[in-house]
């Protein structure tokens, strides 16, 4: 059974690259590359489906049982099943599903993000008191320009600050998440040439 997984793993890897680098010569190989992606793309679908069902599931039994914090398990699964059956009646264009997603959704986030930027500064502060160097200071100060260069201050925009945070996130963060993006695309390209070598089996066990 090994040996067939492998083989379909390998044989549908080698289809898509293909796909990409052979259509000009063989244009049959852009349909399987197509229908192969279809395929993956329904089952990636499928997958998520599977996930609500179990995250519904699992805190269907934490309310059942009235373990500590059901409320927010029951909360969690109404609005999840609410919001699911709406988007499917309704469509995510509607004014309604527009309504939850810029009074409920957007908000949410954007208070996430608040306590991330508070969070920074927290861990920064610790990392100070643990072990003041070079680097500590660096982030810790990075930290400050970019929340009070961001932020909407009451008495206005500090001078200069605004413009040098821009230039910080759009300069120096740009460029370390590229050098981040070029390494997960770097290990990912590793990973799934392994993948298609049969160097690694994650479909049909070591």
């Amino acid at each position: 059974m090994r040996v067939i997984t492998v083989f379909i793993a390998i044989i549908s890897g080698l289809a898509v690259l293909s796909g990409y680098f052979l259509s000009g010569l063989f244009p049959v190989l852009t349909e399987v590359q197509t229908h192969l992606l279809n395929g993956a793309i329904i089952l990636t679908g499928i997958a998520a489906l599977v996930g609500i069902f179990n995250l519904i599931s699992v805190h269907t039994d934490k309310v059942r049982r009235g373990e500590k914090g059901s409320v927010y398990s029951a909360l969690l699964v109404i609005s999840l099943v609410i919001t699911f059956f709406l988007g499917i009646i309704l469509r995510p264009e509607h004014d309604a599903m527009q309504v939850v997603m810029n009074g409920i959704v957007i908000p949410t986030e954007a208070a996430l993000m608040g306590i991330l930027t508070i969070s920074l500064l927290y861990a920064a502060i610790r990392l100070l008191r643990r072990r003041v160097d070079m680097m500590s200071i660096i982030f810790l100060l990075t930290a400050v320009i970019i929340l009070f260069g961001s932020a909407t201050l009451p008495f206005g925009e500090i001078p200069l600050l605004g413009t040098f945070s821009r230039w910080v996130t759009q300069v120096w963060a740009l460029g370390g998440v590229r050098g981040i993006l070029i390494g997960v695309a770097l290990g990912s390209l590793t990973t799934g040439l392994r993948v298609l070598f049969g160097a690694d089996r994650p479909y049909g066990g070591n």
